[in-house]
């Protein structure tokens, strides 16, 4: 039986580390991610569990320390957010090159500056290509979910590759709502110990990790590194099935939502896929064809399977939570648009900015974009990319 529950996202999380009891936490203070390991070290501080706690200076330590950690054969795990992720940066792409399965707890903040502790995507997506998995959640029930699967896909002997536990800073961290819980034995059989083939503190097999690369070897890392990417596709949904078994509660690469004769659809990652959700149902009573769909992994971006789901469109709007400056549109909308080109897409996309700074995204402004599509499709009204949703006049 699931254990019926009220909780925020950062407790949920908290909960599935107690659940999990990874050997090692290293951590340092950063709003919104903060009592992520101030309830693991109660945790541990009550006999609890015994993960080894390692508290530290700077992100860029605690990242290193779980690198370290990982790299000696445990299993090892820290939290961060915002400004504490952009510190954590050299030590992202070491940890990603030398195939640590860390799992990480992203609790997505505005990246400084100016400064700013609300929501966006800044943080998550200005590491997108460090090489780490990325899995973004709606719910505090979907934060708790993907933590516990995180662990079977990292550590896959065909993926090898560290990953980021993403929620929204604040609207899913902070905010208290129900959630069902799974039993601690059974979470234990499914992650399973981390019995790594090779380690530093094994005495059978000396290696070094972490070694300079120089042109000859260089490249071919990186390819071993797409390759696990490529590969985690696989994983991660064979895991989602296997979660299912013992939640109830299935997952994959994105959710679609009313998308079975979609001809007007929004793609969104995040809570506000909650928010949009609403504006769906609305204008379905209304005979509105609108659809959404929400993408739950960015790495390895589904792009394939996306474009695939969106085939029947007439009008797509792809809506960003962080500002890339590139002139061609935010991550997702990047993305998204070239998989939609290689695909033979003829929908008219447009690539729209949300949440910036934890700006409010409503209903209201959902409805509004629907409009637009439905607008922009009839050719009735002129075409406009890259607007900021809710920009103050």
């Amino acid at each position: 039986m699931s254990i019926r529950e009220r909780m925020s996202g950062n407790e949920a999380v908290a909960y599935a580390i107690r659940q999990v009891n990874p050997d090692v936490m290293a951590a340092f203070p950063i709003t919104p991610s903060t009592e992520i390991p101030q309830m693991v070290s109660t945790f541990i501080a009550n006999g609890d569990i015994d993960t080894e706690f390692i508290p530290v200076e700077s992100e860029h330590s605690s990242m290193s320390a779980t690198m370290g950690a990982c790299a000696a054969g445990a299993r090892a795990i820290t939290a961060t957010s915002s400004c504490g992720l952009a510190f954590m940066w050299e030590v992202l792409y070491v940890a990603a090159s030398d195939r640590l399965p860390v799992v990480m707890a992203v609790v997505n903040r505005a990246l400084t500056g100016p400064i700013n502790i609300n929501c966006d995507h800044s943080d998550s997506m200005g590491a997108r290509d460090s090489g780490w998995l990325q899995i973004y959640a709606e719910t505090n029930q979907e934060a708790y979910d993907n933590y516990i699967q995180s662990f079977r896909i990292a550590e896959h002997p065909d993926v090898k590759l560290p990953m980021m536990v993403c929620q929204d800073g604040f609207i899913t961290s902070h905010a208290v709502m129900n959630i069902e819980l799974i039993e601690d034995e059974k979470v234990k059989s499914f992650v399973g110990s981390y019995e790594p083939e090779n380690y530093l503190l094994n005495p059978e097999m000396p290696m070094a990790i972490g070694p300079y690369a120089n042109s000859p070897f260089y490249m071919e890392t990186k390819m071993n590194q797409r390759i696990a990417m490529k590969n985690a596709k696989k994983v991660i949904l064979d895991v989602a099935k296997e979660f299912e078994k013992i939640s109830g509660r299935s997952y994959g690469l994105f959710e679609e939502y009313h998308m079975e004769d979609a001809e007007y659809v929004i793609v969104i990652m995040g809570s506000a896929a909650g928010t949009t959700k609403d504006a769906v149902d609305e204008l379905r009573a209304k005979g509105v064809k609108a659809g959404m769909i929400k993408v739950r992994v960015f790495r390895p971006f589904p792009g394939e399977e996306l474009a695939a789901a969106l085939k029947d469109a007439k009008a797509i709007a792809i809506m960003d939570r962080a500002e890339s400056f590139s002139g061609m549109g935010g991550p997702l909308g990047s993305e998204l648009k070239a998989a939609l080109m290689d695909a033979g897409c003829k929908a008219t996309v447009v690539n729209n900015f949300y949440g910036i700074g934890g700006r409010d995204y409503t209903v209201e402004d959902a409805e509004a974009i629907y409009n637009d599509l439905m607008e922009f499709e009839a050719g009735t009204k002129p075409f406009k990319q890259f607007r900021y949703i809710g920009l103050r006049k």
